[in-house]
């Protein structure tokens, strides 16, 4: 409908058509018109809702007139404004083309400038210039341009607030000095110095119309047939002070309970996370249902029942009467009740399963404190009992006198009993027997216990050979320096037997099969590895880590 507002007046057919395409799009049977951002307008939307104003017409259909402007992002915020007194940096040296001819600054004109007039300008004399403004640009949206606070710091109002704080404390130091030089007691005169020089003092009385009240009830306590004391007067104006914090003050959340101002009742409580007995106001329903209010309603409704059935009981016209018959009808109920209880046990019995045991005993868990000496001795409060477990307790089986994991080996990292250190679950005890077995059988008194190797016989020309070995061997052997370390000095002949025998060994390596001994593995233990033999080794092992180990330079 917002196209036919823009095209003008339609015509007979025009017209025509256009409803037949809105009752066609409101049944589904054609698709919906589509706004200026593609999305689908309602057709069920009314005229006056989907048709744009004259001033908001765009021409085509949409519904943009009803939707909430999006959120200028370009203007500033209410807190934002000029930084005044901000400079741009130091300022020039030397005068320049186009700045202001009285300061120098380029930033305005001479008509502009707000330094004091020259007698001849920085033009001219070209020295104390001053630096360059920074100008903003702030783009003030719609409040902000009305907004009569907008720029203002409210910090400033602090040396208001300041200035008022010390002639306030001021006067006041002048009023206390004035009042201790008073020799009289006179109440009305101590008023009169304390109020000189300020209307009102909230020490001695918050306004003239309190001083008329108090006046007239004291006026009222000395009246003929009054008892007269000395403390009327402060109890008369002790009674008049307005303290009571509102209800409706005391929590300012709008969501909190409901008050009605036409009947100044608010019945939930507005502090609903303090606890009713510890709150100043708990709602009007606390006190409802606290003390003897209940009692009250129990008797009204005892007495509607009542005159229901056709007894002549009424709470307001007689309620002692009232209270007499109910206080009978409980204890004629409390009568009938253990009535039948003591008959329904007669017939059916379990009057044992009544008379139950207390819960500390029941369970054997109390929540006591208890406190004990080193010794164990309780010191302070009874004795806790342990908790039962829900599986056997103490129970010895097969001539065990410990219970399966009382005894632990580290050792081997098992569970056992205690009494005969056997880690077999279900086993017949074997008492001092199996501990002695248990320990013999480790695996430390097992090497301990093994018998030695017998020294090998040394025949006359091995011992003839090795007592001309040089020196040096030996040392080598028990030096700390360790082998294959420091400067090495290798003998050429011994290291070309060595070379020849890693060979040999390797090839017989290869020969032997997996898991086949060699003929000199045993021999091979007791002998020293010399310097030309570890030299051998590293010159034909396989570095198969070693990326460069097959490298091959071409161009050698």
């Amino acid at each position: 409908m917002a196209s036919a507002s823009a095209i003008g007046k339609l015509s007979r057919e025009e017209f025509r058509r256009q409803k037949d395409l809105d009752a066609a799009r409101k049944a589904g049977t054609a698709p919906a018109a589509l706004d200026e951002e593609g999305r689908p307008i309602n057709p069920h939307i009314p005229q006056y809702i989907s048709q744009a104003p004259w001033y908001l017409d765009t021409g085509a259909p949409s519904l943009s007139h009803q939707r909430r402007p999006d959120y200028d992002s370009s203007a500033n915020k209410l807190d934002e404004w000029y930084d005044r007194g901000a400079k741009a940096g130091p300022a020039a040296k030397k005068y320049r083309k186009g700045a202001c001819e009285n300061c120098g600054a380029m930033t305005h004109k001479k008509q502009d400038c707000l330094e004091r007039p020259r007698k001849k300008g920085a033009r001219y004399t070209n020295s104390n210039i001053q630096a360059d403004e920074v100008i903003q640009q702030v783009a003030s949206g719609y409040d902000a341009k009305r907004d009569r606070w907008n720029g203002y710091d409210p910090a400033e109002h602090k040396a208001i607030y300041e200035e008022y704080a010390a002639i306030e404390a001021a006067r006041q130091k002048l009023r206390e000095e004035e009042i201790d030089n008073q020799t009289t007691t006179d109440l009305a005169a101590v008023r009169k110095v304390a109020k000189a020089g300020k209307d009102a003092d909230a020490d001695f009385g918050s306004s003239d119309e309190e001083d008329a009240d108090e006046d007239k009830y004291a006026d009222a306590a000395d009246a003929v047939g009054q008892k007269l004391d000395a403390k009327t007067r402060i109890t008369v104006r002790n009674l008049r002070i307005r303290e009571d914090t509102a209800k409706y003050l005391i929590n300012l959340d709008p969501d909190s309970a409901y008050y009605d101002p036409k009947t100044r009742s608010m019945r939930d409580a507005p502090n609903k996370d303090i606890a009713p007995e510890e709150a100043r106001f708990a709602g009007d329903n606390f006190f409802r249902y606290s003390g003897e209010a209940p009692d009250v309603q129990k008797l009204q409704l005892f007495a509607w029942q009542a005159a229901a059935r056709g007894n002549d009981v009424h709470l307001n016209a007689n309620p002692t009467q009232g209270q007499l018959l109910h206080h009978e009808f409980k204890q004629k109920k409390e009568e009938l009740k253990d009535t039948s209880k003591i008959s329904i046990l007669a017939k059916y019995g379990g009057t044992q399963y009544l008379e139950t045991a207390p819960k500390e005993l029941l369970q054997g868990q109390t929540e006591d404190y208890v406190e004990y000496s080193r010794t164990g001795q309780v010191i302070k409060g009874r004795e806790r009992a342990k908790a039962k477990s829900k599986y056997p307790e103490d129970v010895y089986v097969n001539n065990h006198t410990g219970v399966w994991g009382s005894w632990y080996d580290s050792s081997t990292g098992t569970w056992g009993y205690a009494c005969c250190h056997s880690t077999i679950h279900i086993s017949y005890c074997s008492g001092q027997a199996g501990i002695e077995a248990a320990q013999a059988s480790t695996a430390q008194n097992l090497l301990s216990s093994t018998p030695a190797n017998p020294p090998p016989t040394i025949t006359t020309e091995e011992s003839a050979s090795r007592e001309e070995q040089p020196s040096q061997r030996v040392e080598q052997n028990y030096s700390k320096k360790r082998i294959g370390e420091g400067d090495v000095k290798l003998d050429k002949d011994s290291l070309t037997q060595a070379l020849s025998e890693e060979k040999k060994r390797k090839m017989g390596e290869e020969e032997d099969r997996p898991g086949k001994k060699r003929k000199g593995a045993l021999e091979s233990g007791s002998h020293d590895v010399t310097e030309e033999e570890l030299e051998a080794y590293r010159m034909n092992r396989r570095m198969i880590d070693d990326p460069m180990a097959n490298y091959v330079d071409s161009q050698v």
